[in-house]
């Protein structure tokens, strides 16, 4: 144990911070050792304490700062460094992108064994704060303490917290007092919900006992004005919550849909759970150009809306549809993309695993006046089937926007026997987009790679990348 161990809770000191890494980490060394670090950029001169061995790297954190990156800057945030959100704050957006359209070069370069074209410049984001459209906060009855609280002797007088968890703590919230990321009244209402619970002692859940009335809120709004209110309550209190339902609607009568869910389980998951209604409608309507889409609390929409107009333009641009051509669009949500595109195309066929999110797809072709879709419920593993592609037509082009996960070898296989003279693979995640263009790549050579920021001040990126059938 101690030889395996011996390099953990090492001090490392004056290490210069060299690059940024995947998943928001940066990388210094120490001679022909990895480490990766968090929280830092750079530029920074640093001491680094380790906290994890790993085979061919180490895991650490800066103890200490002898310079700071001449890129660093002020971040505007006061929870930064402790919220898991926005951990890229300190350095300036135009750095951030480069840093993420190094990102996919370096994922593509190394995790993947395939040729592919010079990286395009990425996309930017035009708002840099207040541009999510959705953000879910957790309860909490024992909330993240700052240091000036922890020194400080006695009891802490209010352990609650409606915020986000602190990274790597499942069970400690940081109380939010202000958030950038969604334009108002989100922050309102959430300071409202709070004083209201407090005032009124409404129990704040614990997540390692599981007790507690109030469990997660989320907030969802659109571009149209339109604001979805979603509680999710651990307990069947229904006087406690018609109260604070009821003081929440009258306080806000912006909300044009307050719905709730009743979650006993042990994870905070609602799509298994019956949503209920309490006023106004179950759904919100989101604008895209002349398109309008009908969005339930269960559905999947892009987090910034602007940004994914410009991502869907770009996409329905590469994906060059002919009036004759047959569209596959897997993972299709709410069927953003495949209406999007469906006035260009034969057929598109919408595939995705949440029945909610097809009802609405269905529910959008039809507004919107849309004739030429199908969609369809299920894995998209058991459904893309031989027998399905042989029974709905070949696809001329597939389109695919998977969850970080990537794909199913099914998928691949199903892919590969459909053989689609284009695929358009979106994703949120270019490491394992790399390593499934890995899998397709006997078949399909990539033409085009597209970054695109959906998500500024954070290390994640949405990427395009084109695929094309070998000659």
């Amino acid at each position: 144990m101690g030889r395996r161990n011996r390099n953990k809770y090492k001090i490392y000191e004056n290490l210069e911070v060299l690059e940024i890494a995947s998943e928001g980490k940066a990388i210094a060394k120490h001679n022909d050792l990895v480490i990766f670090i968090t929280g830092v950029i750079p530029g920074d001169i640093i001491d680094v304490q380790i906290t994890r061995k790993r085979k061919s790297y180490l895991e650490g954190r800066a103890v200490k700062f002898h310079k700071y990156s001449s890129l660093r800057i002020d971040a505007f945030c006061e929870h930064f460094g402790v919220c898991g959100g926005c951990k890229w704050q300190s350095l300036p957006y135009d750095e951030q992108v480069n840093f993420k359209q190094k990102q996919i070069f370096d994922n593509f370069s190394r995790l993947g064994k395939f040729d592919f074209p010079e990286v395009k410049s990425i996309l930017k984001s035009e708002k840099t704060e207040y541009y999510r459209n959705k953000l879910e906060y957790t309860f909490s009855n024992k909330r993240w303490l700052t240091t000036e609280e922890i020194e400080i002797e006695g009891k802490i007088t209010n352990p609650n917290a409606l915020g986000f968890h602190i990274p790597k703590m499942f069970d400690k919230i940081v109380d939010i007092k202000e958030c950038f990321l969604q334009k108002s009244p989100s922050n309102e209402i959430r300071l409202a919900v709070k004083d209201y619970a407090e005032n009124n002692n409404l129990t704040f859940f614990d997540l390692r006992e599981q007790v507690g009335l109030l469990r997660n809120l989320i907030i969802r709004s659109s571009t149209t004005g339109d604001l979805m209110i979603i509680f999710s309550f651990h307990e069947n209190d229904t006087e406690k919550i018609n109260g604070l339902l009821n003081h929440i609607s009258d306080k806000f009568s912006e909300i044009t849909s307050l719905m709730y869910v009743i979650n006993e389980k042990r994870n905070d998951t609602i799509l298994d759970q019956d949503i209920k209604l309490f006023k106004g409608n179950d759904f919100i309507f989101e604008r895209m150009n002349e398109l309008k889409f009908k969005i339930g609390p269960k559905s999947f929409y892009q987090t910034n809306s602007e940004q994914a107009l410009n991502l869907y333009e770009h996409v329905k641009k590469y994906a060059d549809i002919t009036s004759e051509d047959v569209v596959y669009d897997l993972y299709t949500g709410t069927g953003t993309i495949a209406n999007f595109i469906a006035d260009n195309a034969k057929k598109v066929i919408g595939l995705e695993y949440v029945p909610e999110a097809i009802e609405d797809a269905k529910i959008n072709s039809n507004i919107n006046k849309i004739t030429n879709t199908e969609f369809y419920a299920g894995d998209i593993k058991d459904l893309l089937t031989s027998d399905f592609v042989d029974e709905k037509g070949k696809p001329d082009i597939i389109i695919l926007d998977p969850p970080r996960a990537g794909l199913h070898t099914n998928v691949v296989k199903a892919l590969l026997h459909a053989m689609a003279k284009r695929i358009v693979y979106v994703s949120c995640n270019p490491a394992t987009q790399a390593r499934d263009i890995d899998l397709l790549s006997d078949k399909y050579k990539v033409t085009l790679v597209q970054p695109v920021d959906m998500f500024p001040h954070t290390h994640h990126v949405e990427n395009i990348a084109v695929l094309e059938v070998k000659d």
